[in-house]
């Protein structure tokens, strides 16, 4: 074999091996996104389940109320509904795109329920009831710190997905741009 024919097997192989590494890098990196949605899909879960107790506390208090819990309730629908098609699929940009519609409008209806709960001086009194905002606002503080650990993951899956030459790469197998939260 001529020395042509020997630096042609090399550049093919090397070419080869580095296809092989931004394959298995990209790969990682979406498989972070996952791990780091599964974190925050835990937090979402625990809101869910806060929202819910403090509801059924607040409605035999509250019967006058009862808009402002429904739209929370069917804003925490949404946004479980929408993780759960998230969850299959956390780099795919228009599940999340929604979700992130969905949780804002949640965020809205849980801030008017939290400043309804501060103008009744009447619920004061009900231990359980601050209990669970105190608890409610913990998971908010960790939910908001793991959506942004999600939208670190999606950040360097952006970023490696648009370098070159990995961009060829990514076109080649489908590997589009991740949306964040």
């Amino acid at each position: 074999m001529s020395s042509l024919a020997w630096l042609g097997w090399g550049l093919a192989a090397l070419v080869l091996f580095w296809g092989i590494g931004a394959y298995n890098r990209v790969m990682s990196l979406r498989n972070g996104i996952a791990s780091a949605f599964a974190q925050l899909d835990l937090h979402l879960t625990e809101r869910a389940r806060l929202c819910a107790k403090l509801l059924e506390l607040l409605r035999p208090l509250l019967p006058n109320e009862q808009a402002t819990f429904a739209a929370l309730e069917n804003a925490q629908a949404e946004t479980q509904t929408l993780a759960l098609a998230v969850r299959a699929k956390p780099y795919a940009s228009d599940p999340v795109a929604s979700l992130a519609v969905a949780n804002a409008v949640h965020a809205a209806a849980l801030t008017r329920l939290m400043s309804l709960l501060d103008h009744h001086a009447e619920l004061r009194e009900h231990i359980e009831l601050y209990e669970l905002m105190d608890e409610l606002k913990l998971v908010e503080r960790q939910r908001s710190f793991a959506r942004q650990l999600f939208n670190q993951a999606v950040g360097l899956y952006n970023q490696a997905v648009t370098q070159f030459p990995t961009r060829i790469l990514a076109s080649l197998y489908g590997f589009g741009d991740a949306r964040s939260l």
